[in-house]
């Protein structure tokens, strides 16, 4: 069986009064890709922010429950030093440094890296592999950078500090079609070349393909977890968060009706 890279038990967080997270357990094996789906509101940030530390920030605090990276504690560590352990965050809207360019906004990611000058310099020819794009326009101001491109570059950014785990929040949010296979691609390989990545992503079948590993938020909660091809092929899934069920019964009463087997539909208000 493989070890978890990242290990969360009984994780309850609360924003004041309001409690988001309410006995989360979520693991990603190492050397995995493990999905976090789930509607607006379901806790999927709040659970990427407690792993980062973050939470604090927003507002937040664990206020029971464990995270840990192997066998080291998270929780209640500070931000800068689980980027040191590790463990980074590319947030949600890529939220990159406008005014600066390319090549300083990667600076910026390399400062929590660790090895010295030696890990910076593979780091970025790992980066510029990854996203030729971003030698190209290492000069210009990243606020002029594409939606696209400006993922690119808060991907890379992450990545110059090295990590073990990659936490990647909703990075298909307002992308083309032909830009989100893109950064798929991407994510597969930056996985293939030994990171672990902790994705969440409303793009559900997007996720599912990606991970082999996958749990559900609801209202703070888990309530489905396992392999993700499982999860793809799960009734309520299928229904709930790709819309597959809802197409085939569409498509088998179709069929009925072009058959004249078809029943009237009943009403709502039918008794």
């Amino acid at each position: 069986m493989t070890a978890a890279v990242l290990r969360v038990r009984g994780l309850c967080v609360d924003y004041g009064p309001v409690r988001a997270l309410t006995g989360v357990d979520v693991e990603v094996p190492d050397g995995a890709v493990t999905a976090v789906l789930g509607a607006n509101g379901a806790g999927k940030s709040t659970l990427l922010r407690a792993v980062s530390g973050t939470l604090r920030f927003h507002g937040g605090a664990v206020t029971e429950g464990s995270v840990a990276l192997g066998e080291d504690r998270l929780h209640g560590v500070a931000p800068a030093r689980i980027v040191a352990a590790g463990v980074v965050q590319v947030p949600e809207g890529r939220q990159v440094f406008a005014r600066m360019t390319v090549a300083d906004n990667l600076r910026a990611g390399a400062l929590g890296a660790r090895g010295g000058r030696a890990a910076v310099r593979a780091a970025l020819k790992r980066v510029h592999e990854l996203f030729p794009v971003l030698a190209e326009r290492a000069h210009q101001r990243a606020g002029l950078l594409s939606g696209g491109e400006q993922q690119m570059l808060a991907m890379g950014r992450a990545l110059m500090a090295g990590p073990r785990l990659l936490l990647l929040d909703e990075p298909s949010l307002g992308l083309s079609p032909l830009m989100t296979t893109r950064i798929a691609r991407t994510v597969r390989e930056i996985n293939a070349q030994g990171t672990s990545v902790l994705l969440v992503e409303q793009n559900a079948a997007l996720a599912l393909k990606l991970a082999s590993t996958a749990c559900v938020l609801e209202n703070g909660r888990v309530a489905l977890a396992g392999d993700a091809d499982e999860l793809a092929a799960s009734d309520e899934v299928r229904r709930r968060y790709l819309g597959v069920a809802d197409e085939d019964a569409a498509t088998e009463t179709g069929a009925a009706v072009a058959a004249g087997t078809a029943r009237p539909a009943l009403s709502r208000w039918s008794a």
